[in-house]
């Protein structure tokens, strides 16, 4: 039996994320996010993807790319334990694993068959700009969705910060130079309503002013703290840089 398997991308994903830092922890977090799967030139055959546009969704099987070899671990932090408590690699889905491969399902809105390369556009996706693809299966609701299932230590969806405001900076900023003003906006607010901070800062007083690389912006938050509560209040996006002029 063979120990050892070498695989090769079929393409690559343009999105929106373009730093680890704010892409959503699962995808359909941030329905917004919209993408594009680039396959190569050898697998950009309209027979590789004939009938693929009857799905609604599909599950992409992808190489964390940004985790440095070899640094898989046995035990790890899920956020959603706070970044405190461990458990075992296999009951999470951390990127640093032995094999580093990650499974997302996501919105397929079409397949754009060119003359050298087919393109297809999604959304809801959680990966990072140039992240490698190595399958594409369609999503199939009456075996992919299962009923009654026990989920472990993860109890529902994660907490969201609804309330996410722009400065008048901020905001200015955006309508001048958007290319897509309602799109940027409803995007960035979605991202940042996930609170992209460590998980051990979440209801805790922070100073700290964050920068987050989405689009071509990037984005300085702040969090506003509720003394009255104990909990994170707002965020509000403070200042917005185009990077491509900086």
């Amino acid at each position: 039996m063979k120990n050892e398997f070498h695989f090769r991308p079929i393409g690559v994903v343009c999105s929106p994320y373009k730093e680890k830092f704010a892409v959503p922890r699962q995808p359909n977090l941030v329905k917004q996010a919209k993408g594009i799967i680039q396959l190569y030139s050898e697998y950009s055959d309209p027979n590789a993807v004939k009938g693929l546009s009857g799905f609604s969704h599909i599950w992409l099987q992808f190489v964390f790319d940004q985790v440095p070899d070899n640094k898989w671990q046995a035990s790890v932090r899920p956020p959603r334990l706070g970044g405190n408590d461990k458990i075992g690699v296999f009951a999470s889905r951390s990127p640093f694993r032995p094999n580093p491969i990650g499974l997302s399902v996501v919105e397929l809105k079409s397949v754009d068959i060119g003359k050298e390369q087919i393109s297809l556009h999604i959304q809801g996706l959680d990966l990072v700009d140039g992240t490698p693809i190595l399958d594409i299966k369609p999503y199939v609701e009456y075996v992919d969705s299962i009923q009654n299932t026990a989920a472990g230590f993860v109890n529902g969806k994660p907490e969201q910060i609804n309330n996410v405001t722009f400065t008048p900076l901020a905001l200015d900023f955006l309508r001048r130079f958007s290319r897509d003003f309602d799109y940027e906006f409803e995007l960035i607010k979605q991202v940042l309503s996930q609170d992209p901070r460590p998980a051990y800062k979440k209801h805790k007083v922070d100073d700290k002013t964050y920068s987050v690389l989405l689009l071509d912006y990037d984005v300085k938050f702040n969090v506003l703290f509720s003394e009255q509560n104990q909990t994170t209040a707002a965020i509000q996006v403070s200042q917005i840089v185009n990077v491509a002029k900086v």
